[in-house]
């Protein structure tokens, strides 16, 4: 496979961030484990194949939540429920204290497989164990297996679009 050098394109990063903020996004907080738990809210997860499973989370290289999942070697990932925005706002807040006490906040449970903090009421739960990074410019790509999957009781979720919190609620049949 040929790999061709990326060109900067005519705009600043303020116009790419716009642009990108139309297509909707889920809300997650990713987690780890361990002896220094540690939370983030990310838009960035996504479903990467189905045989064999794997996820996808992106990190930015300089946030404390790259280098513990990197040692960790696994993450867990709560989709939130449209009622989570303090969630969502808590754990993207870089003010928040590191450690166990950032999870005092909001109610959590520890996966049965990784240990990870798992937001209790979320939309959808996933465990993965780490299974590759892949260098994607200021942010690395983290792929991960899935340990354990589970669906939540609401599917009103919290979408992120055109800079702002939404609630996505499921049409009546």
């Amino acid at each position: 496979m040929e790999v061709h050098p990326i060109q900067t394109a005519e705009f600043d990063s303020r116009q790419l961030r716009s642009t990108l903020g139309a297509f909707a996004t889920g809300v997650t907080v990713v987690t780890v484990g361990g002896d220094a738990p540690h939370g983030m809210t990310a838009n960035s997860f996504t479903g990467v194949s189905l045989d064999p499973p794997l996820v996808s989370v992106c990190v930015q290289r300089d946030a404390v939540m790259h280098a513990v999942l990197l040692e960790q070697g696994s993450f867990a990932v709560s989709v939130l429920a449209a009622d989570q925005v303090r969630a969502a706002r808590w754990f993207a807040d870089r003010r928040r204290p590191l450690g166990r006490a950032q999870f005092d906040a909001v109610d959590v449970r520890p996966g049965e497989r990784t240990g990870a903090p798992l937001l209790v009421g979320a939309v959808a739960q996933f465990e993965c164990r780490l299974w590759r990074t892949y260098d994607g410019g200021d942010h690395s790509i983290f792929l991960g297996v899935p340990l354990t999957v589970a669906r939540g009781v609401t599917d009103d979720v919290l979408v992120f679009h055109d800079g702002a919190f939404r609630r996505l609620e499921r049409g009546r049949r």
